[in-house]
């Protein structure tokens, strides 16, 4: 199967645990521990079935898949399931992002080399230029590109016929999708964050992948700090692999993983200095909060976004933080985990 990696104008958080964020050598060791079939894809139940019969009855039909948009947080499988939706259908996929589209001759490129029933898989598509999108429209809908050549009175469009492709778009910010590009997906589906359960199956799988020998207490204690995200699991895995390899006889015992995951600074809720940070942050210059998003950004020393789209999604799954109208507050359970007491008001004795 073909797979054409464009270059990705993507910022990386230099924090260990963030879900963005994966390095060169990262990404080798990543792609290896894919799986390559829905059936061996763990977690995600609500997708799977769905996604299975629409391949089947695609595949029956001999027609490619109706256009696919996954949305979801950073690490949780989007471009695995792009590329399994590939696998399972026997077709070609090539891989770009939407900030590598920023001309319509790119998209132009990309489009008119792909064979029937082959995928295009756009990342971050919520970041494709404007005028890229809207050529995307006639793509989509029927198989064709409008070219406009010439300018002025002069200027003609130029209408060149595609082979049928299925687009898979992945986006962390669906809000961010405009209505008219949304609405031409013919399947939308939302990867939640996974069951403790989940990871640790995924763990124990790609323990055996990477040849570490590693007890099940080990793959719990790796289990529960991966922040309910499969590639936040992959990564503490690797880390702790190499800890045992240097430091002991590379035999995975679960003091042995927790003794590398102190040395991490990730705690028992898959917390690190930097979520520990915010918190503390919240409790004693605004009392616990509540408190807006600019502020906490400026008073972190974080962007927004960064907060927005990494920190605080897990944060509020676990309870540790809550939105009101006002803006965030650190919860009884957030008081207690960063070791301060909690009083009805908030506030700290």
């Amino acid at each position: 199967m073909e797979e054409t990696i464009y270059n990705l104008d993507e910022h990386f958080e230099p924090r260990f645990i963030a879900p963005n964020a994966i390095d060169v050598e990262e990404e080798k060791v990543e792609i290896t521990l894919r799986p390559q079939s829905l059936a061996n894809f763990v977690g995600q139940a609500h997708i799977k079935e769905p996604l299975s019969i629409s391949i089947e009855a695609s595949k029956k039909r001999e027609e490619p898949m109706e256009h696919v948009l996954l949305y979801g947080n950073p690490g949780l499988g989007k471009t695995t399931l792009a590329n399994i939706i590939a696998h399972e259908m026997g077709v070609n996929i090539k891989i770009t992002a939407g900030p590598a589209l920023e001309r319509v001759g790119d998209l132009a490129a990309i489009l008119s080399n792909l064979a029937k029933g082959d995928i295009l898989f756009i990342d971050e598509i919520h970041r494709v230029n404007k005028s890229v999108e809207e050529v995307l429209y006639s793509a989509m809908e029927d198989y064709a590109l409008d070219i406009i050549i010439g300018k002025g009175p002069a200027a003609r469009t130029l209408r060149m016929p595609l082979e049928k492709f299925t687009l898979i778009g992945a986006t962390t910010k669906l809000n961010l999708l405009s209505s008219p590009l949304r609405d031409r997906f013919g399947h939308v589906y939302h990867l939640n964050f996974y069951e403790h359960s989940d990871i640790e199956q995924i763990v124990h799988r790609n323990a055996k992948l990477l040849e570490v020998d590693m007890d099940d207490e080990a793959a719990i204690s790796i289990s529960v700090r991966a922040r309910r995200t499969p590639r936040v699991a992959n990564r503490l895995l690797k880390r702790v692999r190499d800890f045992a390899q240097v430091r002991y006889d590379g035999i995975i015992s679960q003091r042995i993983a927790e003794d590398a995951l102190l040395m991490l600074s990730v705690d028992a809720y898959g917390l690190d200095e930097v979520d520990r940070k915010i918190l503390k942050n919240i409790i004693h210059k605004f009392n616990g909060g509540p408190v807006g998003l600019n502020t906490l950004a400026a008073t972190t020393g974080e962007d927004i976004d960064t907060i927005e789209t990494i920190y605080e999604p897990y944060l509020l799954q676990i309870g540790m933080i809550e939105r009101t109208p006002r803006g965030r507050r650190v919860t009884k359970l957030g008081y207690e985990h960063v070791g301060e007491k909690w009083i009805e008001q908030g506030e700290i004795i």
